[in-house]
C-alpha cells in the first residue's frame, strides 16, 4: 500500500486546526483509516493508505477529509472553473496504444518548495497506483507561460497544443534533468528515466508526443521537456495527461485539480477534440470532468449494516461529513409535502447520494455505508450477538488447518500469511513454469478484471513463488531460514459454476547451506505420521526443481503435491546464494475438507 509523507505543520495550516498536537493528528487520520507509519529526518509523518482513497495521496486531500472529519466542512464541494480557452487536438497519428488524453489550466496557483513537493509526491504516488507504473495513465505538469499555443483557426482567439505521434528518431527536445538536445529514441537508450519507462513504449511504432506551437515539450508517458518545468515561481500550469482509459485519466486529473484548488487556484477547463480516426470517432469533450454521481442505499440497510438505529436526518448529516450529499428520495410522499418547510421523510427512506469527482472508490451501496460508519466513529460501535438459534463454532477446515500450522511450527517452520494475489511472471517464468503444464503451479491462473496494481493481476495458484519471494526479500537476515504456509490456491476451471477451483495448500521451504531432498521429505514424512497419512514419493519431473531430486507427493494413493530441491536457476533469478528444499501439496490430503 502506498506511504504518503505529511508535514504536520502544513496539515494543521490546511485543516485550520492549529491547536492539534502530533498525536491528536494520528489519532484522528487512524479514525479515517490512515496507519501511522513512521517520521522521516525532516519531522514528516509517514500513512499507510488503503488503495481505495486515492484523493488522500497528498496533504490536500488529507487536510480535506479531517475538515470533513471535524465537521467544518458539508457535503459535495465542486470548484468553479472558467470557460476553456485552450484545445487539446488528438490527431491520427496518436499510437493505438495509448490514444486517451485529458488535462486542464490551472491560474493563479501559489507554490512553495512545500506545495510543489506535495504536488510532485501526489503525482508520482497516482502514477504508481491508478496508473499502473504510468502503463494506464501518465501526468505531465507544466509552466503554462513557457507554452505557446497555435491558433485554431484564423478567427479564432483560442490556443491549441497537439497530442500526436513521431518517428522514435525524429524531433527532439531538451528533456528534464538534461542539458542536451535528445530524440525519443537517444532518451529512451541515454536518459536514465528513460532507460526505467522505455518498455512502455518500445513496443509503439510511433512514440506519443505533445506539441505546441515551438516544437516537442513533452514524451508521454516517459518525461517532460525542460522548456516547461515547473518550480516555485510558476503561476499558471498546464495539465495533461495521457493513457490507455478516458476514464482513469479523467479521475486522476480531478484528484490533481481539487488538490491545487486546495491551495487557491482557479481551475480553467480546456477542450479535447478527438478526430474522426480516433477509436471512438470524431468528438469534443470538456475536461476535467466535474459531472457529480449518485447512488442509493435504503436506510434499513445501514442499519442492518452497522447494526445501530439512526434518524434519518442524522444519516444525512453523516453523509454530508464525509464529503457526500444525501436527499430522502420520498417522491411517493410529494402531495404530503405541499405548504410544509421540511420534506416529509417515509417509514423506510431511500438516500439519493451524491458523489464528488475525486472519489473514485464508491462503486456500490457498501461503500456509502463504509463512508457513513466512519463519520459515526467505529470505534463508538457495540459489538452485539447476532439474533440467531445457533451457536458458532470451527469449522472442521478450519480445525485441519490449525493443527496442520501447529504441526509445521513444532518441526521448526516459521508460520506466515502471504498475499493472495500476486502477478503472472512471478508464479511462471520466474519458476520456470510453463502455463498450461501438467505438473503443481502450471495450472491456468484466475486473472483480476481491473487490478490496481500490475503487482497484483491473478491469484496464485502454487504456494512456493510466494515462499521463494519471501527468501528473496530475507536475504539480509540469518540462516538457517525455514518458512512454511497453509493459504489459499485458486485455479481457473470451466467445468464449475464460479469457473473458479480454491483449494487450501501446505508450502514450506528449507533455506540452508546444507538443505537437500532428504530434509524436506523428512519433515513431509513427520508430517504424515502425526496425521496417520500413508505417503510415497515417486520420482517425477518438475521445471523448478533439480532432476532427480524431485519427486511426487503421494498420501494415502493419491498424487497431491511434490517435493525437492529447488533449481539453481530459479536461485539466481531470485538472487540466492544457498540451497532451498521445498514441499507443496493439497491440505485435503491430510483429512477431510
Amino acid at each position: 500500500m502506498p506511504v504518503v509523507d505529511i508535514d504536520p505543520d502544513e496539515l494543521r495550516a490546511l485543516t485550520g486546526h492549529d491547536e492539534k498536537d502530533d498525536e491528536e493528528l494520528k489519532s484522528d487520520l487512524f479514525g479515517l483509516g490512515l496507519e501511522f507509519e513512521g517520521e522521516t529526518d525532516d519531522g514528516s509523518l509517514q500513512f499507510e493508505f488503503g488503495p481505495d482513497r486515492l484523493d488522500r495521496l497528498s496533504v490536500e486531500g488529507v487536510a480535506r477529509s479531517l475538515r470533513y472529519h471535524y465537521g467544518d466542512d458539508h457535503g459535495v464541494r465542486v470548484p468553479d472553473t472558467n470557460d476553456p480557452d485552450f484545445t487539446y487536438v488528438v490527431d491520427s497519428d496518436v499510437p493505438d496504444e495509448r490514444p486517451y488524453v485529458t488535462g486542464a489550466i490551472v491560474r493563479g496557483v501559489d507554490l512553495d518548495e512545500q506545495s510543489l513537493d506535495s504536488l510532485i509526491q501526489l503525482q508520482e504516488k497516482l502514477h504508481a497506483t491508478m496508473g499502473r507504473k504510468r502503463a494506464k495513465g501518465a501526468i505531465g505538469i507544466h509552466d503554462l507561460v513557457a507554452i505557446k499555443g497555435d491558433t485554431l483557426t484564423d478567427d479564432s482567439e483560442g490556443n491549441s497544443i497537439t497530442y500526436t505521434g513521431i518517428d522514435p528518431g525524429g524531433d527532439t527536445f531538451v528533456p528534464l534533468d538534461s542539458d542536451r538536445e535528445l530524440t525519443p529514441a537517444e532518451v529512451l537508450a541515454e536518459h536514465p528515466t528513460g532507460e526505467t519507462y522505455a518498455d512502455l513504449v518500445t513496443e509503439y511504432d510511433r512514440c506519443p508526443a505533445i506539441y505546441d506551437e515551438l516544437g516537442l515539450f513533452s514524451f508521454p508517458p516517459v518525461i517532460n521537456g525542460r522548456r516547461t518545468e515547473v518550480s516555485t515561481d510558476s503561476r499558471e500550469l498546464l495539465v495533461e495527461l495521457t493513457g490507455t482509459d478516458q476514464w482513469t485519466i479523467d479521475r486522476m486529473c480531478n484528484i490533481i485539480c481539487y488538490a491545487l484548488s486546495a491551495r487557491g487556484a482557479t481551475i480553467e477547463e480546456v477542450e479535447i477534440a478527438y478526430g474522426s480516426s480516433s477509436s471512438d470517432g470524431e468528438r469534443t469533450l470538456v475536461r476535467p470532468d466535474f459531472e457529480v454521481e449518485t447512488k442509493s442505499v435504503s436506510h434499513d440497510r445501514i442499519e442492518t449494516m452497522l447494526g445501530v438505529e439512526f434518524e434519518p436526518r442524522e444519516v444525512i448529516d453523516l453523509f454530508e461529513r464525509s464529503g457526500l450529499d444525501a436527499a430522502v428520495d420520498n417522491d411517493r410522499d410529494a402531495s404530503a409535502n405541499a405548504g410544509r418547510d421540511t420534506a416529509v421523510i417515509p417509514d423506510e427512506p431511500v438516500y439519493e447520494v451524491s458523489i464528488p469527482p475525486y472519489r473514485t472508490d464508491i462503486l456500490h451501496p457498501l461503500d456509502l455505508i463504509d463512508d457513513v460508519g466512519r463519520a459515526y466513529g467505529f470505534d463508538e460501535l457495540e459489538p452485539k450477538y447476532p439474533d440467531l438459534g445457533t451457536v458458532g463454532g470451527r469449522h472442521e477446515r478450519s480445525r485441519l488447518e490449525a493443527a496442520t500450522r501447529n504441526v509445521l511450527t513444532g518441526l521448526g517452520f516459521e508460520d506466515l500469511l502471504n498475499f493472495h494475489m500476486t502477478r503472472e511472471t512471478a508464479v511462471h517464468d520466474r519458476m520456470n513454469v510453463e502455463p498450461g503444464g501438467e505438473y503443481l503451479g502450471g495450472g491456468e491462473a484466475v486473472e483480476i478484471t481491473e487490478p490496481y496494481s500490475e503487482d497484483y493481476t491473478i491469484l496464485r495458484p502454487w504456494l512456493l513463488p510466494s515462499l521463494v519471494m519471501v527468501l528473496e526479500n530475507n536475504t539480509h537476515r540469518a540462516y538457517p531460514q525455514d518458512l512454511a504456509e497453509v493459504g489459499l490456491v485458486a485455479e481457473r476451471d470451466d467445468d464449475i459454476d464460479t469457473r473458479v477451483r480454491e483449494r487450501r495448500h501446505v508450502g514450506a521451504v528449507l533455506a540452508r547451506n546444507d538443505a537437500t531432498y532428504e530434509d524436506a521429505k523428512a519433515r513431509l514424512q513427520a508430517m504424515c505420521r502425526d496425521f496417520a497419512a500413508d505417503l510415497a514419493t515417486p520420482p517425477t519431473d518438475h521445471p523448478s526443481f533439480i532432476d532427480g531430486r524431485v519427486a511426487t507427493v503421494v498420501i494415502d494413493g493419491e498424487a497431491v503435491g511434490v517435493v525437492g530441491e529447488l533449481h539453481p536457476s530459479v536461485l539466481v533469478e531470485h538472487d540466492l546464494e544457498l540451497p532451498v528444499a521445498a514441499f507443496e501439496f493439497d491440505l485435503a490430503a491430510l483429512g477431510d475438507d
